[in-house]
C-alpha cells in the first residue's frame, strides 16, 4: 500500500514535468489519461483492487498534481517569477475567469496596476502591461501575434475570421477589409446610415409621447438594422418593430461571453464542444449566419458597393473567391463588432453629456450653429466643424472604450523571449494591454477620470495628454479595421439626435448608477439608460 502511494505522487510529479513542457493543446486526451492512471497503477503493481484503495491513489495523484503545480507557480523558478501579482492569479487562470464571468475584467485590471504598477503578472503564464511604448511594440507591425485566446470557441469545423487569423493569412484577409473600409466604399454607405439614424429619431419621437425610452435597447435595434443592411443587404427591422424579435442581440452576447470566457482556458475549449448545450449554441448561430448569406446570394449583385460586395468579393478583386462559409464569418463579424461598439459608445456619449449639463449645452450650440434652423445635421460636410462634439466623441472612448481590455497577444514559445518597453517576457507568455488602464493612467493624462473634453480640443493646457495611450480601437495590423465607419456612424448619429431632442434622465431613473451596469465580454455591454425626450423647437 505504502508503495503504491508513493508510486501516485512519482507519477504525478512526472505529469507535472511532462505537460510544463509539452503544453498540451487539447485537454480531451489529457483529461483520459489523468483519469486512467491511479488505476492504472494498481493494476501495474498488482495490487488487490478495493475502492480504498482507489479513493487514496487518486487523492495522492491529484493532490500531489495541484502541490506541484502550485509550487511551481509561486517558486523562484517560475520564468514570471520577477513579476508581481495576486497570488491567487499566479497559481491559476480559474480565478481570472472567475473575474470574466462577472464581466469586471477592465476594473480588476485597473485595481492591480494601481497596486502593483505598470506591470502585472496576472495569470500563471500571463502579463497585464499598462505602459504606452509596451502597447505600442506588442501591437504595431512587428510586434506579437495572436494567441489562442481568439480561437479557443470556434468549432473546428468553421472557417477562421478576420479576428482569429495571424501572418500571411490575416494580411490577405485584412487587405478586402480595408478595401472595405475606406475612402469611396464609405461614402458608399452614407445613405445607409442616414436611412437608418432618420428612422432611429422618428421611432424616438413617437415613443418619446408614450413615456420615458431606454437608449441601449434603441441604439442597440439602430447598429444591427445598420450592419444587418450593410453586411447582409437587408436590415433585421428591429427599429420598425421597437424589438428584437429574434433576439439577434441576446445571441450575440451569449456566444460572444461564452467564446471569451473559453479563450482564457483555451486549452478546454475543445471539451466545450462535446457539451450539447453549447454545440446547440454555436451550431444555431452559424446556422444563422448562413442563412443570412444564402438569401444573400440569391438575390443576386448589389445594387450598391456595401460591406457585402467587398467581403464576398463581387468586385472580382481576388484571385480566390471566398466560400460561404467565409462570408457568412465575415459578415457575422461585421455585425458583432460594429453594431456592439457604435451602440455601446453612443449610450456612453449620451450619459456623459446628461451628467456634465454644460458639456451638453455646449454640444447643441455647436450643431445649431453649424447647421442653423432647418439644415441637415446628417450632411457630412458640416461635421468638420463639429469640434467639441467630435472631443466629447473622444473623452468617451477615452473613459469607456468599446474593448476594454483589449484581446491578449502572445510571445512566442520558441522565440527565446522578447524584451519589452524595457523588459524581459519569456517565451509563451500572454499580455494584456488595456486600453480602459492605459486611457485612465495619471502619467498619460491629467484628471484621469474626469470628463473633460476640452482636453481634445487645440490650444488645450494639459500637462499630460499623450496620444500615443489614446487606444479605443487598438492600434496595428490587427487593429479596428472599422474605426473610420464608427466614428462616421457616431459623428452622424450624434448631431442629429442632439439637433433633435432636447435630452434628460427619466425621473426614477439614477443616472449616476449608470455605469455600475457596465460588462465586459470582450466587447462592453451596458445596463438600460432610461431618458425623457421632447421634440426641439423647430425641430419637429
Amino acid at each position: 500500500m505504502a508503495f503504491l502511494l508513493l508510486s501516485a505522487v512519482a507519477l504525478a510529479l512526472a505529469n507535472h514535468a511532462i505537460f510544463n513542457r509539452y503544453e498540451p493543446l487539447n485537454a480531451n486526451i489529457p483529461f483520459i489519461i489523468l483519469a486512467l492512471e491511479p488505476p492504472a497503477l494498481l493494476l501495474v503493481f498488482d495490487e488487490p483492487f478495493s475502492f480504498t484503495r482507489l479513493i487514496w491513489a487518486y487523492t495522492l495523484f491529484l493532490f500531489s498534481t495541484s502541490a506541484s503545480i502550485v509550487a511551481y507557480r509561486l517558486s523562484p523558478l517560475h520564468p514570471l517569477a520577477q513579476f508581481e501579482g495576486p497570488t491567487l492569479g499566479k497559481i491559476s487562470k480559474l480565478w481570472g475567469l472567475w473575474i470574466a464571468w462577472h464581466g469586471h475584467q477592465h476594473l480588476y485590471l485597473k485595481k492591480l496596476h494601481d497596486e502593483y504598477g505598470p506591470c502585472v503578472r496576472t495569470g500563471p503564464n500571463e502579463l497585464s502591461i499598462n505602459d504606452a511604448a509596451a502597447t505600442l511594440q506588442i501591437l504595431a507591425s512587428g510586434g506579437l501575434e495572436k494567441g489562442r485566446f481568439y480561437s479557443a470557441g470556434r468549432p473546428s469545423s468553421s472557417p477562421p475570421s478576420i479576428v482569429e487569423l495571424a501572418g500571411d493569412a490575416h494580411k490577405a484577409k485584412r487587405r478586402v477589409w480595408n478595401r472595405a473600409m475606406a475612402g469611396e466604399a464609405l461614402r458608399a454607405y452614407e445613405f445607409l446610415i442616414v436611412k437608418r439614424a432618420t428612422q432611429l429619431v422618428a421611432r424616438l419621437a413617437e415613443e418619446a409621447q408614450r413615456g420615458s425610452v431606454d437608449l441601449v435597447a434603441w441604439f442597440d435595434f439602430f447598429a444591427l438594422d445598420l450592419m444587418g443592411d450593410l453586411a447582409f443587404g437587408e436590415g433585421f427591422e428591429m427599429l420598425q418593430d421597437g424589438k428584437d424579435a429574434t433576439c439577434l442581440g441576446e445571441r450575440i452576447r451569449i456566444y460572444t461571453a461564452t467564446s471569451v470566457l473559453i479563450g482564457h482556458i483555451p486549452w478546454i475549449g475543445r471539451t466545450f464542444h462535446l457539451i450539447p448545450q453549447f454545440r446547440r449554441l454555436v451550431r444555431e448561430f452559424s446556422n444563422f449566419a448562413l442563412a443570412l448569406t444564402i438569401r444573400r446570394v440569391e438575390r443576386g449583385g448589389s445594387v450598391v458597393k456595401d460591406l457585402w460586395y467587398y467581403l464576398a468579393d463581387e468586385g472580382d478583386f481576388e484571385k480566390v473567391k471566398p466560400t460561404l462559409g467565409d462570408s457568412a464569418g465575415d459578415g457575422i463579424v461585421a455585425i458583432i463588432a460594429a453594431s456592439d461598439t457604435t451602440a455601446a459608445t453612443l449610450s456612453s456619449l449620451v450619459w456623459f453629456l446628461l451628467s456634465n449639463p454644460e458639456c451638453y449645452r455646449r454640444v447643441q450650440r455647436e450643431i445649431d450653429a453649424v447647421f442653423g434652423e432647418g439644415g441637415d445635421p446628417l450632411e457630412m460636410i458640416g461635421h468638420e466643424e463639429l469640434q467639441f462634439l467630435s472631443a466629447c466623441i473622444n473623452e468617451t472612448l477615452r473613459l469607456h472604450p468599446p474593448v476594454p481590455s483589449n484581446g491578449p497577444r502572445q510571445v512566442d514559445a520558441g522565440s527565446g523571449g522578447r524584451v519589452i518597453a524595457g523588459r524581459f517576457i519569456p517565451g509563451g507568455t500572454t499580455i494584456y494591454t488595456p486600453p480602459y488602464v492605459l486611457q485612465r493612467s495619471p502619467v498619460y493624462f491629467s484628471r484621469p477620470d474626469d470628463f473633460a473634453p476640452e482636453r481634445w480640443l487645440p490650444g488645450a493646457d494639459f500637462e499630460h495628454h499623450d496620444l500615443s495611450a489614446f487606444v479605443p480601437f487598438s492600434l496595428g495590423p490587427a487593429g479596428c479595421v472599422g474605426q473610420k465607419l464608427a466614428r462616421r456612424e457616431l459623428l452622424m448619429v450624434g448631431s442629429l439626435l442632439f439637433k433633435s431632442f432636447e435630452l434628460r434622465f427619466a425621473d426614477g431613473f439614477e443616472g449616476a448608477m449608470w455605469p455600475g451596469g457596465f460588462r465586459e465580454f470582450f466587447v462592453a455591454t451596458r445596463g438600460p439608460l432610461r431618458v425623457s425626450l421632447t421634440t426641439r423647437q423647430g425641430c419637429a
